[in-house]
C-alpha cells in the first residue's frame, strides 16, 4: 500500500480525487460489507448458566439426585438440586454483571466522518466506507479506516493503540520505496481508529472492517482458545480426586453390605449417603459467593471482573507484562524540566503560552496536538492566564510546523512593536540564534555556550525526555517573517510522565514477589529512562533491554534462555508481544498482560489473566481481558493482587473446613456399616448439615481478611494444590476428631432407640462442626487472633446452630429429619463432646500449625 504512487493507487481502486458516485459506493458496500470489527459473540446468559453443570463434582451430586429420587427420597433430590443451581445462579448473575458493565464502556453512539461522494463532501456512518472512498481529516478526528494520504497539511497523528508510541506521528504524502517499512514508520499511510492530533489531510481508503490492521488484530482474537485460570484447574483436580474416592468407597461398600446380606435397597441408600457424605455439596455454591463478594469488593475499587475464578488468578500472578503508554504513564504530555540560561523563565513560559495552537473548549478540554498541549498547561501551571496574555500579544502573523524546517514560528504584537517566538529541535533553533537570554541581557551567543546548551540537550535526552528549543525575536514589522537572528531563550524537556502511584505499585509487587516487565511500542532510551525511575529495570542486577529488531534475530529458545533477566522490551510489534508472554508460560510463570491498545489484546487473550484499560482502552481489548481498570490506574493491579491472593487463602481454609467436615461424616457411616450397625445419619440430615454447620460457617471464612503479610510472600508455585501435603494431614485429623466424638454420641444414643442415635450423632456432628470452623479461622491459635475482625463469621454459627436446634424441636421437622426429642442430660452430653474439636486443635497448634 505504502509503495504505491497516488496515481497507481486511485488506478488500483478504481477513484479519483472526486471520490465514488453514490451508486458505487452503494455497490461496494454491498459486495465488501459495513466497515466494523467482528467480535467474538459473547457467550449468552443462558448458554452460561448451563456452562455451571460440566463440572465433575456437579455431575456427581446430580446423579445422587436423580438416584435418590428414584428411590422415593424426593426431598434429598430436590435439596441437592436446589445447591447445585444456586451455584448456577450466583456465577451467571456475577458474568451477567460484568457483560452489562462492558457494554456501558462501548462508544453510544456511531462515529461519523466526512466523505467526497459524486465530487462533493457528504456526512455519513463511518460503518458506510467503502474502498476507494475520499476522506477528509482535521484536528480531532478518529480516522475510521485505513487508507493512502492524497494531501497532508501538517498532518500528525497518534498511533499508540496500534504501536504503541505515545508521541504524534508526521504523516506526509511521499512515495516510498523500502520493502520492509515497519507500520511505526509509513508516514504516507493512516490506520483505523488512530485520533489526529493536529493539522488536516485528505486520504484514499484501502481497507475497511477486518482488512485493517486493528482488524487483523481482532480475527488473531477471535480464533485463540477458551483458557482455564489456576483455580479451575485446581478445582477440577479435586472434582477427580473426590469422584474417584466416592466411586472407591461406594463401590466397596456396596460389596460389603451384600456380603453381610443387607437388602439391595438398602445398600443403594448407603451408597447415596456415602456418596452425600464424601461430597462437599455446599462448595461450588461458597466458592462462587467467595468469588462473585471479592468481584463486588473489587467493582467498589475501579475494577470490573469478567469471570469469577480470574480474581483469584490475579493472586497466582508471578509476571506483569505491562505496557508503558497509558499504563503505567498518563498518556499525556507534560513538561517535566526546564533549562534556561537566564535569570527568570519569564520569557520562556510567555512563548510557551502563545507558540500553539491548542483549542480551549469551555469544558476545560484542550484539543490540540499532544506537545502543544503539554506546553499550555506547563503554563497554566504557571499561574498564566492563557486568555488574558493572548489578548495582551495577539497573534499577526506565523510560519506553520512542517517536518522540513521542523520549525513553528508565531509573530505577536507588542506595546512597542511585534515578537516572534520560535519552537522545534535544538540543531534547527540554535543554529538560527545569534544570540541568549541572560536575564535583562542578550549578549551574543558563544562557542562555550552553543557546548553547554548541547551538552544539557544530551543530559536531558538520556533521561528519555523529548526536548524543545525555544527562541524569540523582536521585530519592527509583521510583513515578510523570517526565522533568523534569534534570541535563544531555553530548553523544555518533556515526558509522558509516569501515573502518581505507578512507583509504589511497582515496589509493592517486587516486595510480593512478582516481576514487572515493561512492553511498549515507544522508544527504547525513553523506556529504559521511564524503567529505571519506577523500579523495573535496574542495571546493576543484571536487568536488560531488549528492542523489536533484536527480538527478530533471536529464537524462541533464545528468547526463553534468557526472558528472566529482560525488563525492558522497546519497539515491539502485537506477535513479538505473544512470543514474550508464551516464553514465560513455558517457565511456569503465571502471566498477567495489561494494556489498553488493540495492539495489546492477542497478548492479554494469550496471558493466564489479562488487564485492559477501561477509559483508555479500546473495545477489542476490553471485551478480551479478564479484568477491566476502570480508573487505568497500575495501583488497581496490585489491590487487585492483593484481593486475589487474599481470596485464594480463604478458599483454601474453606476447602480444608468443608472435606475435614465431610470426611468426619463419611467415616462416622463406614465404621457403622464396617460394624454392621444401622445408618448413624440419613442422607437427608448429612444434606441438612452439610448446608447448615458447613456452608454457612465455610462462607463466613471465606470473607476472613487477609492477613497483613499477604503481600510479602512469594507467589504459589504452579503446581501447589488446593490442599498442601500438611493441610491433607490435618484435614484427616480433623476428621477423625469429628468422627470419634460424633461415633462416641451414637453408641450414647443407642442405648435408648436408633432413632435416639441418629438424633445425638446428627446434632452432635453439626455442632461439633460449628466449633471446628473457630479451628479453620486461623493457622495458629484462635486466641492470637482479632476474633471480632469477622462479623459475618458470629452470625452464621448463631444462624446455624439456631437451625440445627429448631429441627430437633418442631414436630413437623423432626419427622422429616427423622430425629427424636432429647432429654436435658443428652444434651449436655452433645455439649461437651462438641466443644473437643476446639480443645484437641489448640493443642495441636502449640506442635503443628496449619
Amino acid at each position: 500500500m505504502y509503495r504505491k504512487t497516488i496515481e497507481e493507487r486511485f488506478e488500483e481502486l478504481s477513484t479519483s480525487p472526486e471520490g465514488l458516485s453514490s451508486e458505487e459506493a452503494k455497490r461496494r458496500l454491498q459486495e465488501d460489507g459495513p466497515n466494523l470489527i467482528k467480535e467474538e459473540e459473547p457467550q449468552s446468559v443462558i448458554a452460561n448458566f448451563f456452562s455451571h453443570f460440566k463440572d465433575l463434582m456437579i455431575l456427581i451430586l446430580l446423579a445422587a439426585a436423580a438416584v435418590s429420587f428414584f428411590l422415593g427420597e424426593r426431598w434429598d433430590a430436590i435439596i441437592i438440586l436446589a445447591i447445585v443451581i444456586l451455584n448456577a445462579v450466583i456465577s451467571t448473575f456475577q458474568y451477567a454483571r460484568a457483560q452489562g458493565a462492558l457494554a456501558a464502556l462501548k462508544e453510544l453512539s456511531t462515529p461519523r466522518t466526512l466523505v467526497v461522494r459524486d465530487g462533493r463532501p457528504v456526512n455519513i456512518s463511518a460503518t458506510e466506507l467503502v474502498r476507494g472512498d475520499v476522506v477528509m481529516l482535521e484536528t480531532g478526528n478518529v480516522v475510521p479506516a485505513d487508507g493512502r494520504l492524497i494531501e497532508a497539511h501538517n498532518l500528525q497523528v497518534i498511533e499508540s493503540a496500534l504501536t504503541g508510541e505515545s508521541l504524534p506521528v508526521d504523516k506526509r504524502v511521499d512515495f516510498e520505496t523500502d520493502l520492509n517499512i515497519p507500520l511505526a514508520e509509513r508516514v504516507n499511510m493512516v490506520y483505523a481508529s488512530t485520533p489526529v492530533s493536529y493539522g488536516r489531510g485528505l486520504f484514499v481508503v484501502t481497507a475497511v472492517g477486518m482488512n485493517t490492521e486493528i482488524g487483523k488484530i481482532a480475527f488473531m482474537l477471535l480464533k485463540d482458545e477458551e483458557k482455564k485460570t489456576p483455580l479451575q484447574k485446581r478445582l477440577d483436580n479435586l472434582s477427580r480426586v473426590l469422584a474417584i474416592v466416592v466411586a472407591v468407597v461406594a463401590v466397596a461398600i456396596f460389596g460389603l453390605g451384600l456380603m453381610q446380606q443387607r437388602p439391595m435397597k438398602e445398600m443403594f441408600f448407603t451408597s447415596i449417603s456415602i456418596a452425600v457424605a464424601a461430597i462437599p455439596e455446599g462448595l461450588p455454591a461458597v466458592i462462587a459467593i467467595v468469588l462473585a463478594l471479592g468481584v463486588q469488593r473489587l467493582s467498589k475499587k475501579n475494577a470490573i471482573i469478567r469471570n469469577l475464578p480470574s480474581v483469584e488468578t490475579l493472586g497466582s500472578a508471578s509476571v506483569i507484562c505491562t505496557d508503558k503508554t497509558g499504563t503505567l504513564t498518563q498518556n499525556k504530555m507534560s513538561v517535566t524540566k526546564v533549562a534556561s540560561f537566564a535569570d527568570s523563565n519569564e520569557e520562556l513560559i510567555r512563548a510557551a503560552a502563545l507558540n500553539n495552537d491548542v483549542q480551549i473548549r469551555e469544558d476545560g478540554y484542550h484539543l490540540g496536538d499532544p506537545t502543544e498541549v503539554a506546553l499550555v498547561n506547563y503554563a497554566l501551571s504557571q499561574e498564566v492566564d492563557i486568555d488574558e496574555i493572548k489578548e495582551k500579544y495577539p497573534r499577526v502573523g506565523e510560519i506553520p510546523f512542517d517536518s522540513t524546517r521542523k520549525l513553528m514560528s508565531t509573530l505577536h504584537k507588542t506595546e512597542d512593536g511585534f515578537v516572534q517566538y520560535v519552537k522545534g529541535g535544538l540543531d534547527e533553533v540554535l543554529t538560527r540564534c545569534t544570540r541568549i537570554r541572560r536575564g535583562a541581557q542578550t549578549p551574543e551567543i558563544t562557542s562555550q555556550m552553543r557546548y553547554l546548551i548541547n551538552e544539557k540537550n544530551e543530559e536531558m535526552a538520556k533521561e528519555g525526555l523529548r526536548i524543545l528549543a525555544i527562541a524569540e525575536a523582536r521585530r519592527e514589522s509583521a510583513d515578510h517573517p523570517h526565522e533568523n537572528n534569534l534570541t535563544f531563550l531555553g530548553l523544555l524537556g518533556l515526558m509522558d510522565p509516569p501515573r502518581e502511584n505507578a512507583k509504589e505499585s511497582i515496589r509493592l509487587c517486587r516486595r510480593a514477589g512478582i516481576t514487572p516487565v515493561m512492553i511498549t511500542g515507544d522508544h527504547l532510551a525513553t523506556a529504559q529512562s521511564i524503567a529505571a525511575d519506577l523500579g523495573i529495570y535496574d542495571a546493576q542486577q543484571g536487568h536488560k533491554v531488549l528492542s523489536g529488531k533484536e527480538l527478530d534475530l533471536i529464537d524462541d529458545q533464545q528468547l526463553q534462555e534468557q526472558i528472566e533477566d529482560v525488563r525492558v522490551y522497546a519497539r515491539v510489534a502485537p506477535e513479538q508481544k505473544l512470543r514474550i508472554v508464551q516464553a514465560w508460560q513455558n517457565k511456569d510463570y503465571v502471566v498477567a498482560m495489561t494494556g489498553d491498545g488493540v495492539n495489546d489484546a492477542p497478548a492479554l487473550q494469550k496471558a493466564d489473566i489479562g488487564v485492559a484499560m477501561g477509559q483508555t482502552g479500546s473495545d477489542v481489548s476490553r471485551s478480551t481481558a479478564d479484568l477491566v481498570l476502570m480508573d487505568d490506574d497500575f495501583s488497581t493491579i496490585v489491590t487487585a493482587v492483593e484481593e486475589g491472593r487474599g481470596i485464594f487463602e480463604n478458599i483454601r481454609r474453606t476447602v480444608g473446613y468443608l472435606l475435614s467436615c465431610n470426611l468426619g461424616e463419611l467415616l462416622l457411616i463406614l465404621v457403622a456399616v464396617v460394624l454392621g450397625l444401622p445408618l448413624p445419619l440419613l442422607p437427608v440430615q448429612i444434606l441438612w448439615v452439610n448446608l447448615v454447620s458447613d456452608a454457612l460457617p465455610a462462607l463466613a471464612l471465606g470473607v476472613e481478611p487477609s492477613e497483613r503479610n499477604v503481600m510479602m510472600r512469594p507467589p504459589r508455585p504452579l503446581d501447589e494444590g488446593i490442599l498442601t501435603r500438611r493441610k491433607i494431614f490435618l484435614t484427616v485429623f480433623d476428621g477423625l476428631i469429628i468422627a470419634g466424638i460424633a461415633f462416641v454420641a451414637y453408641q450414647f444414643g443407642m442405648v435408648e432407640s436408633v432413632e435416639a442415635a441418629r438424633t445425638m450423632s446428627f446434632l452432635t456432628i453439626g455442632f461439633s462442626q460449628l466449633v471446628h470452623a473457630f479451628n479453620a479461622r486461623s493457622q495458629g491459635s484462635i486466641f492470637n487472633r482479632n476474633l471480632f475482625a469477622n462479623k459475618m463469621f458470629y452470625l452464621a454459627v448463631i444462624v446455624s446452630g439456631l437451625m440445627l436446634v429448631v429441627v430437633s424441636f418442631i414436630p413437623f421437622l423432626q419427622t422429616l429429619f427423622g430425629v427424636v426429642l432429647l432429654d436435658p442430660a443428652q444434651w449436655i452430653f452433645i455439649a461437651g463432646l462438641s466443644a473437643i474439636p476446639l480443645v484437641v486443635s489448640e493443642i495441636r497448634k502449640i506442635f503443628i500449625q496449619g
